[in-house]
């Protein structure tokens, strides 16, 4: 039997869309879009960090070891798996708002630092690197479920799966804008330095003044995430951690009346029966959690760490496709800056071509659709799109074919972000109990972030080839760009096949999705909003 709601969050849940939401969403996008500068813009560089640091005179320019290049690529994301988990659970315990300025301040400080280094030998700054990115990370990580869960809080019921999707599209402006700023600082360097190509001249091709290249690059990611500092301590805790978690109805009441401009009733009676309501008080590690929430759960770590598998393994490595391909010259080609510079526009043209428009067809498209359709449409045609690519895969190396490699490699992207990218990010800051709301979120990022290891690390290494002649500096023999792209797209059907055990959100409240309005819960097989598959 369903209890009364609070007024103050059936205020919110029957909003109309206000300038607060839009507040919301520039505060909270600002950091992911922070975020997802700092994560990929290290892809543009390391080509030009193995050249500067690690050169040997040969046929081929320097490159960086594979230890040392997975752990420059791969670290941040284990700081950021350690991040959503922790910050995801202090979310909980300490609210929103307190939490949210730690994180943001811990990406200020780390995105600067990670352009310094101790000495300028390779040892020195590559460990300075790989420490400041792990705590980049870590701080990364926080926004994940934070951002998501106040965004959640903030929104209405029939607009907030866009509000929430809106938040994490800010991510594809955030690729874009790497490519953008490695585009603009290497163009200036090259203008300035005209250095010839390493073919030429294999001392000449990388000039002294390219080492402040890739710290300029990772230096930017500061500025963005610094301009929203003051306006995150701004914002007000959300009415459902106040009244909810924190109990205190009085103060949610009066926060919510200033953002709306309404006269709110506190209704302290009804707070003080939930406090005293102990059908709702279960925990995480809880029988009572398993029976309402185990599968649904088990559905956002499975389709968020498939997920990712895919997607970061596809980002951190499209340079090395491309070149497989030919769309990328040989490095031998180049000078050191020329080759951030072509990279940097690779990386840029799929970003505004597919990966922009993916996320934004999501915000467009996600409260008409629903969250499930969505989900199970993206991973369904980025399967498709993968076996198109690998099964012909020698058609596509041939040159005259290459632009139509690289059209149907950016529609995978495309899909990515118009399909479950987007709603893995939504769906569980929707469905879970506002007091473990946050947990659960970084639970399932996290489990993100462990699949986008699995793809950073091991695509590394499968996607050498498997002519021993024809393998990076230091690598074994892999299975191929080939079979590599048939390995993620059959981690892409196992997607569609757990996107199953993912409930529906749209059109309800929050309250209503976790059974927190609930005085008698019926068994979870009884419950409509207990299904699994949309009906």
């Amino acid at each position: 039997m369903a209890r009364e709601q609070l007024q103050v969050l059936s205020v919110l849940d029957s909003a109309k869309t206000q300038m607060y939401h839009f507040t919301a969403i520039v505060i909270a996008g600002m950091g992911f879009f922070t975020d997802a500068y700092d994560l990929f813009a290290i892809s543009l560089v390391t080509r030009l960090l193995g050249r500067i640091y690690y050169h040997k005179d040969g046929p081929k320019p320097g490159t960086l070891p594979p230890v040392v290049a997975s752990s420059v690529t791969g670290v941040a994301l284990v700081g950021t798996l350690c991040g959503q988990l922790f910050f995801g659970w202090l979310g909980d315990k300490m609210g929103r708002k307190r939490v949210y300025g730690m994180t943001l301040a811990l990406m200020v400080i780390c995105s600067f630092a990670s352009g310094l280094s101790f000495g300028n030998e390779a040892k020195g700054v590559m460990t300075t690197l790989c420490f400041f990115r792990f705590w980049l990370g870590f701080g990364i990580g926080g926004d994940y479920p934070l951002s998501a869960t106040i965004m959640s809080e903030y929104a209405n019921k029939k607009t907030r799966g866009a509000f929430i999707a809106a938040v994490f599209a800010m991510q594809g402006f955030g690729i874009l804008a790497s490519g953008i700023v490695a585009l603009i600082v290497s163009a200036s360097f090259d203008h300035a330095f005209n250095a010839p190509s390493y073919a030429t001249d294999h001392l000449g091709s990388l000039v002294p003044q390219a080492d402040y290249i890739w710290r300029i690059i990772l230096m930017f990611g500061a500025i963005p995430a610094a301009l929203t500092y003051y306006w995150r301590m701004k914002m007000p805790e959300t009415a459902r951690y106040t009244a909810l978690v924190a109990k205190n109805a009085k103060q949610a009441a009066q926060d919510m009346a200033r953002v709306l401009q309404v006269e709110i009733d506190p209704e302290e009676q009804k707070v003080e029966k939930l406090v005293h309501d102990s059908k709702n008080a279960f925990g995480l590690f809880s029988k009572e959690f398993m029976r309402r929430h185990g599968l649904h759960l088990l559905g956002t770590t499975s389709t968020w760490f498939l997920l990712d598998i895919a997607f970061y393994s596809q980002n951190l490595f499209q340079k090395d496709v491309l070149s497989a391909i030919g769309w990328i010259p040989p490095a031998a080609t180049m000078s050191a800056i020329g080759e951030v510079y072509r990279v940097a526009k690779a990386q840029t043209l799929i970003a505004l071509c597919s990966t922009v428009p993916g996320y934004w067809f999501t915000v467009a498209f996600i409260d008409i659709f629903g969250r499930f359709a969505i989900q199970l449409m993206g991973f369904f045609f980025m399967t498709v799109f993968m076996f198109a690519l690998a099964l012909p895969y020698h058609h596509w190396t041939l040159h005259d074919n290459r632009i139509g490699f690289v059209v149907m490699y950016s529609l995978t992207f495309f899909f990515a972000n118009f399909g479950p990218n987007a709603t893995t990010f939504v769906v569980p800051a929707e469905i879970f109990p506002a007091r473990l709301r946050s947990t659960c979120h970084g639970i399932s990022a996290a489990a993100g972030k462990a699949g986008a290891i699995v793809g950073a690390y091991g695509f590394l290494y499968a996607a050498q080839s498997k002519d021993p002649t024809k393998t990076d500096a230091g690598y074994p023999t892999g299975i191929g760009i080939r079979y590599s792209l048939i390995l993620l797209g059959v981690i892409n059907l196992l997607g569609m096949l757990f996107t199953f055990l993912v409930p529906e959100p749209k059109g309800k409240s929050l309250e209503e999705l976790s059974r927190e309005n609930e005085e008698e819960i019926e068994p979870a097989s009884n419950n409509a909003t207990s299904r699994t598959v949309p009906v």
